[in-house]
């Protein structure tokens, strides 16, 4: 659900190389999703819960989330009410942000990067950009979408400085169902590259391969083996964009078990080939 006072934002096109600023009300997500870009979230009031890459993560109002949203994700606790401004940054202008190589390789492979601390000037910046983005003026939206990238730069490099400390989170009471969740994620994240089916994967969470599959649908909307999928998908973006490895080796790396699936699966699933998608990043 939306609130009318914060729904004004340009048309996404879909594309992923779309640059856009968002803002919606908060709500709890009834599935996970995914898309290509890298997404930076602000909430203005209150607290939200994700459910990302296997683990729940919990966000104050006033400090900015960023993560690869190719890898399926769920808001699932959300205070009422809350206005969020959500700002996705196409994949191809993340990668060409000067940020350090280990940090970008860790937001690709399922990092959850949140702002260190709640400072007073973010909110009202950001706020100001999702005001001037609605406007529509060509020259302020990219004056807006060169902003972003500075400040994404700036809060990786702060959340990089303050790793070493912890921000407490209260705990969130969850059903079975998220429980199971989060074991099956963590176990897709950790042996993707394996051959896997949901017997397997059921064997190792120690849950039946049914009720392991309910969990996901409950929690996420998705079956066990459409977020592995998804997930496979994900790293072996990462791969075509960060290195000059082959497709084939790319393709046995993540899972796929060969070249061809691993096309099959890519156009199916983004509507380009493994090939074009390195083209439209310029690594060939």
């Amino acid at each position: 659900m939306r609130d009318d006072h914060f729904s004004k934002s340009a048309e996404w096109a879909g594309s992923p190389r779309s640059f856009l600023i968002e803002c919606h009300t908060a709500d709890a997500m009834s599935a996970a999703h995914w898309h290509d870009h890298v997404e930076i979230n602000l909430l203005l009031d209150g607290a939200m819960t994700y459910l990302f890459n296997g683990r729940q993560e919990r966000v104050e109002a006033g400090r900015l989330v960023l993560f690869w949203a190719a890898i399926p994700h769920q808001t699932i606790v959300v205070t009422p009410q809350a206005p969020l401004i959500c700002i996705y940054l196409p994949l191809v202008d993340f990668l060409a942000l000067s940020i350090d190589k280990k940090a970008r390789q860790a937001i690709m492979q399922g990092a959850f990067v949140v702002e260190p601390r709640c400072r007073e000037e973010t909110p009202l910046t950001v706020s100001a950009w999702a005001e001037e983005w609605v406007r529509g003026d060509p020259v302020r939206c990219q004056l807006v979408a060169e902003e972003v990238k500075l400040k994404v730069r700036r809060l990786i490099l702060d959340h990089a400085d303050n790793r070493g400390s912890s921000v407490a989170a209260a705990a969130t009471p969850v059903s079975p169902a998220i429980r199971h969740s989060e074991v099956l994620t963590d176990l897709i994240n950790r042996h993707f590259c394996e051959p896997l089916s949901l017997a397997d994967l059921g064997r190792r969470a120690n849950v039946h391969p049914t009720t392991a599959n309910r969990a996901f649908r409950d929690v996420l909307g998705i079956s066990v083996m459409e977020y592995l999928t998804r997930y496979r998908l994900a790293r072996a973006m990462q791969r075509l964009a960060e290195t000059e490895d082959s497709i084939l080796q790319i393709a046995l790396d993540c899972g796929f078990g060969s070249s061809s699936r691993f096309y099959d699966i890519f156009k199916q699933r983004t509507g380009t080939t493994p090939r074009q998608f390195r083209l439209s990043l310029g690594r060939l």
